[in-house]
């Protein structure tokens, strides 16, 4: 069993940055693929980044997001530059013993944190 927490969201004006945290504890976190994915109102939830044997990242946020993992402290972070207003979701932290991009692959969820961007 994984559990995970998510924290950092919050209101941000477009064009600004947010660090959203995902803090793991259980069965070794080294060993899982972990992902953040975000759900917008109306929306299915939409893979967003992946951190494990490789990095991945959905079109829509290359060059602004950046996942990050510190093993050491059972931590994933995931830093937004330059957010939009699209951007704007409940973000939901995801493990998985395999690495994929599709919600179906990660058992393990957060409880998701709000972010919002204003114009």
């Amino acid at each position: 069993q994984v559990q995970l927490v998510e924290s950092g969201g919050g209101l941000v004006q477009a064009g600004g940055s947010l660090r959203l945290s995902c803090a793991a504890s259980g069965r070794t976190f080294s060993n899982h693929a972990m992902g953040w994915f975000r759900q917008a109102p109306g929306k299915e939830r939409e893979f967003v980044a992946a951190s494990g044997s490789s990095t991945y990242y959905t079109d829509s946020v290359k060059g602004r997001f950046t996942i990050s993992r510190d093993n050491a402290k059972n931590t994933v972070s995931l830093q937004m530059n330059s957010l939009k207003p699209d951007d704007t979701a409940v973000y939901y932290c995801a493990a998985a013993t395999v690495m994929g991009t599709t919600a179906d692959v990660y058992r393990y969820w957060g409880q998701g944190t709000q972010v919002t961007v204003s114009s």
